[in-house]
């Protein structure tokens, strides 16, 4: 069903519209953390290695898919909230019809140069094969990934979080259940969780796309309708290009970051495969809250309402300050249990303690960060592009070179955790004086969209 983000209590709809999102994220991220846990519990500490180490590099594939995402779901949140339905439309068959030749170009990427991406990390020679075997079937899958993100996209742009977290909720337990059964009944190790993925996600695409196009269907515009537009195409890459350069440099910094890693042996990595992935599920849902800020953002600047910008920043904190309570909690804590769903009983007691250390030290800073997010989501949603991307790259280059430099000294490994809460800090007080100055302070929409 599609939601007018305009009208109504900003913090009542913020809460309405970003939870079922949270929940879609959550649902998102199992997708990963399924492959890694059963590879660990149920193949061995080199296979949770291998797919740790390739999900740094399909990170970067994830970026692509996220900004395409991102790019569509602002531009059709724009013309939603300002009523200009026709120009809607033409903007999501434009998305589509862009979204395909870019997946097809980064297949080719893919298939061609999985292996030199590997060795360029200092793949270690014990998980070099089976990391390179996941990679290549995770490539397979791209279209299903890109064309589903489009679709997830849309839906938020209408202000409908409920359906894609229903798709997501569906696939992403029944990817659990073919992970072990590829596994186990049929024996087919690193391949198993790769191809369990490709399945789930391949359905879950075609579905979501087919509920689209009907909810389009039934919006009534006047004239025929535009399938595609270079100027709409330019509209949509303002916000997409630094949208997926973000995310790219965040992946190739996280893939410099993990070569620095992989130097110390496949205990740490293992450690760190398992920790990173319960630390992504959180920064990601933070993430994911701060798009669905920006879509609320979006609609009220087509509407004109500059007001309620500011007031859904006030509830976009006060939501994500809520999550944050528990799960750093539940991190610094309970983190050894958790830690210990991604691992057998043969897992090195140096690979725990390794993913023991890096949570207790950047789950306390989930609420500098989250803090980045939701202010970046005001700035994306008012197409402050430029802003946002200093506030990202600030953090990146700073934890990427941090973790590089005290890696060296006597720190070790634990010098790399340290990287993650000075950057995050960092970055959060950039993008706050960013938000206050730029977007706080502006008495009126028009004047924010001429700035942009």
């Amino acid at each position: 069903m599609n939601k007018d983000l305009t009208v109504g209590n900003p913090y009542t709809v913020l809460w309405r519209f970003c939870l079922p999102m949270f929940g879609s994220v959550i649902f998102q991220q199992l997708y990963n953390i399924a492959d890694s846990l059963v590879a660990g519990k149920f193949v061995g500490e080199n296979a949770l290695a291998a797919v740790g180490n390739s999900y740094e590099i399909t990170l970067i594939f994830i970026a692509f898919a996220f900004g395409c995402n991102i790019g569509s779901s602002v531009v059709v949140s724009r013309f939603f909230g300002a009523k200009n339905y026709s120009e809607m439309k033409t903007a999501v068959s434009t998305s589509m019809i862009g979204c395909a030749v870019l997946c097809a170009a980064l297949m080719g990427v893919g298939l061609l140069g999985s292996d030199a991406l590997l060795r360029l990390i200092n793949t270690p020679a014990e998980i070099l094969a089976d990391s390179e075997l996941y990679l290549d079937i995770y490539v397979l899958g791209l279209p299903f990934m890109f064309f589903y993100n489009v679709a997830t996209g849309i839906f938020s742009a209408l202000g409908d979080s409920k359906t894609p977290f229903y798709f997501l909720a569906a696939s992403s337990t029944a990817n659990i259940a073919v992970d072990i059964l590829f596994v186990t009944a049929f024996d087919m190790g690193v391949a198993g969780v790769a191809w369990a993925t490709f399945l789930c996600q391949s359905i879950s695409c075609v579905l979501a796309l087919w509920v689209v196009f009907r909810r389009l269907k039934g919006v009534h515009t006047e004239g025929k309708m535009v399938w595609f537009s270079w100027k709409m195409l330019r509209t949509i890459a303002v916000v997409v290009v630094p949208s997926i350069l973000q995310q790219s440099f965040i992946s190739v910094g996280n893939i410099v970051i993990q070569s620095v890693i992989n130097s110390f042996g496949a205990s740490v990595i293992a450690g760190y495969s398992a920790s990173i992935k319960l630390n992504n599920l959180v920064v990601t849902s933070f993430t994911t809250l701060g798009n669905g800020i920006s879509n609320y953002t979006s609609q009220n600047m087509g509407a004109q309402k500059m007001d309620r910008v500011r007031e859904g920043f006030v509830s976009g904190m006060k939501l994500v300050w809520a999550i944050c309570l528990p799960l750093v909690a539940l991190y610094f804590f309970a983190g050894r249990w958790l830690l210990y769903l991604f691992m057998n009983d043969t897992a090195s007691a140096m690979a725990t303690e390794t993913g023991l250390l890096f949570l207790r030290i950047v789950a306390p800073f989930y609420f500098v960060v989250s803090a980045k997010l939701v202010a970046d989501g005001v700035l994306r949603g008012c197409a402050m592009m430029g802003r946002f991307m200093v506030a990202t790259f600030t953090d990146l280059i700073l934890r990427v070179a941090l973790a590089i430099f005290l890696s060296g000294t006597a720190l070790g490994s634990t010098g790399i955790w340290l990287a993650w809460p000075i950057g995050w800090a960092v970055g959060a007080a950039v993008s706050l004086v960013f938000y206050y100055t730029a977007v706080a302070r502006a008495p009126q929409s028009e004047q924010i969209c001429a700035e942009a």
